[in-house]
């Protein structure tokens, strides 16, 4: 039977060997999070220490930081109540009479770790508490949300939006997608006037076949496709919609030619079928409206499970299919390199989903209207992470990490760049920092609110051998001055302007669109505006985004104010069982960073 024990008592955490009764005098105690306390002492190693840790509470709330160097000997745990984190108890050090808390693997001791508990009375438990733990912010991503990709990708059955999606333009859409054995599909595309999907405007019927080619040579874990088109019909649900697309459509010469297969306004008829496409009739019409199916030359397919309370874990099902260039007049030439948001199997979706049963049950003639989400006024603050690995054009695999402070209006953050989809293999790490505006309503994108950012401070980790080789062959006026770039260590790259190597530009302006949102189960999110998909930057109020990226979590909803030096940041770790990032919960700025095209705000 193991000599260590751990009990909590108010806001602390006690570990001690029970051999060894605790000493008064000698006994290790850490309040963590504070500014100069992130080091764990052992205390006198003698025979006669009790390896007791004490986790206080400290200026940060709740919020504490473990941090150590060495090697790990025997690990023991224990799992806490109410949740699937356990802690490990280690011994270490002379006779193995140092006790050790560590919240993940045992046998692995990593450098930092930085997480979040407190405590509660427990009933029956006279004089004690019961320990609480918040694994939300710490856990790596790639653990909390494990998935497996199909392959080759297996595309039949229905596949279904979770939600309104939102295209550049912008453009309000769900989609409903079926794949036959025979290789043929029908795919419908609902339109919208309003961001909550809510107002149909038009529908879209495409019927073709798609064939399966081979592993992508540029997109790591998907798989190339060609697709053929055989019949796309239009249905309006509004004169008003159909006054909208016919005058899109006599914009260009092609498109004169396809608006006279559509009526003319006063001849609307509801739930009326007009081909813009058949055997009878080709053309460019899709082309002419801003409209391909070219999302279907990337697929990747991939499984996971859904924690359920009190339950078995449900089984996930989604299906990624190519992206969407932000410049309607590129998306006819693009081939995608990136995803857009994931379809979900209709048959096995992510629950709660109020919008997934009125999708599934939909048709061309009668569009799904979708329930207005909890819209939550944009209160920037607290810490906001990915929900999984991200994928961006230019093949960027990432995750982000960062936070806001609303009295000051300033944020800093990281980016975790991979070069896997599932985002366990890093490549490096960027920290950026600097200041916001106070948000405006967009007048051009129902809901959203407009923002001015700058960027004025930037870090870089390299994190493999071929980000730090390219580094060190780099000018050194051009990325962080003088002296060698090793692996894992973070340098200021503030003073050079940045880091031309990585396409990062000091100081920098961005013109952004936000949006906050609540999901089913009561989460909040952030939407933050996407991306060009040229790696340009949107440096003027013409390029602002009109739509988002895959949204954040909300992790924590109050952030401490570090308005401090760079040195008393928490440095950036491996993460122990994965090689991929542990990190303290500090902020990032969602902008897209790669090898080739990285422009910063």
């Amino acid at each position: 039977m193991s000599p260590w024990k751990v009990w909590a008592s108010k806001s602390l955490l006690h570990v001690y060997n029970s051999q060894k009764p605790p000493s008064p005098r000698i006994w290790d105690r850490l309040h963590l999070g504070g500014l100069d306390s992130r080091v764990i002492t052992s205390g006198n190693p003698g025979g006669d220490a009790s390896g007791r840790l004490i986790l206080g509470s400290s200026i940060w709330g709740t919020h504490h930081c473990l941090q150590n160097w060495g090697t790990l000997g025997t690990g023991l745990r224990w799992r806490l109540r109410d949740s699937p984190a356990w802690l490990s108890v280690a011994t270490v050090g002379l006779g193995g009479q140092m006790g050790w808390v560590f919240p993940g693997h045992a046998g692995v001791l990593p450098r930092s770790i930085c997480f979040a508990a407190h405590t509660a009375p427990a009933a029956g438990e006279a004089g004690g508490s019961r320990l609480r733990w918040e694994p939300h912010c710490q856990q790596p991503l790639p653990d909390r949300v494990p998935s497996t990709a199909i392959l080759p990708p297996r595309l039949n059955g229905p596949w279904i939006s979770t939600g309104c999606e939102v295209r550049p333009g912008p453009e309000f859409l769900t989609r409903a997608y079926t794949f036959y054995p025979s290789r043929l599909f029908r795919a419908h595309q609902f339109y919208y006037e309003d961001p909550f999907c809510g107002e149909p405007a038009h529908s879209l019927l495409v019927k073709g076949k798609v064939r399966l080619r081979r592993a992508s040579w540029v997109t790591r874990g998907a798989t190339e496709a060609d697709y053929h088109l055989h019949k796309v019909g239009i249905v309006f649900h509004s004169r008003r919609a159909l006054v909208d697309v016919t005058g899109r459509l006599n914009q260009t010469r092609a498109g004169r030619d396809c608006a006279r297969r559509l009526p003319p306004a006063r001849a609307w008829l509801p739930g009326a079928l007009y081909e813009l496409r058949s055997a009878r009739a080709q053309g460019h019409c899709l082309e002419a409206l801003g409209l391909t199916m070219h999302e279907l030359s990337l697929v990747r397919v991939q499984r996971r499970l859904q924690p359920q309370p009190r339950a078995s874990p449900r089984l996930v099902e989604e299906l990624y299919l190519g992206d969407i260039h932000t410049d309607p007049a590129e998306r006819r030439h693009y081939r995608p390199t990136g995803y857009q948001r994931p379809l979900q199997s209709a048959l096995h979706h992510v629950q709660p989903c109020p919008a997934c049963g009125l999708i599934a049950r939909s048709d061309v003639h009668h569009p799904p209207v979708l329930p207005p989400p909890l819209a939550l006024p944009l209160h920037l603050g607290g810490w906001w992470v990915s929900s999984g690995c991200e994928v961006r054009p230019a093949v960027l695999f990432l995750t982000r990490l960062f936070t806001f402070h609303g009295h000051s209006r300033s944020w800093e953050g990281y980016y975790h760049h991979f070069s896997d989809p599932a985002c366990r293999q890093p490549t490096f790490t960027v920290y950026a920092a600097g200041r916001y505006t106070r948000g405006t309503p967009s007048t051009r994108v129902r809901g959203g609110t407009e923002l001015v950012f700058e960027v004025t401070r930037a870090h870089v980790t390299p994190m493999d051998q071929v980000t730090t080789a390219m580094l060190n062959f780099s000018e050194p006026s051009s990325c962080g001055g003088a002296g060698a770039w090793s692996m894992g260590t973070e340098r200021d790259v503030t003073a050079t302007n940045g880091c031309l190597p990585l396409g990062i530009r000091l100081p920098h302006v961005e013109y952004e669109l936000f949006k906050m949102e609540q999901d089913p189960l009561g989460q909040s999110l952030l939407f933050i505006g996407q991306r060009p998909t040229d790696g340009s930057s949107p440096d003027t109020p013409e390029k602002r985004p009109t739509s988002y990226q895959a949204p954040l979590v909300l992790c924590h909803g109050e952030a401490p104010d570090f308005s401090r030096p760079p040195q008393h940041r928490p440095s950036l770790q491996k993460h122990p069982s994965t090689g991929g990032l542990r990190i303290a919960p500090f902020p990032l700025l969602p902008l897209v960073l790669g090898l080739a095209f990285l422009h910063w705000l």
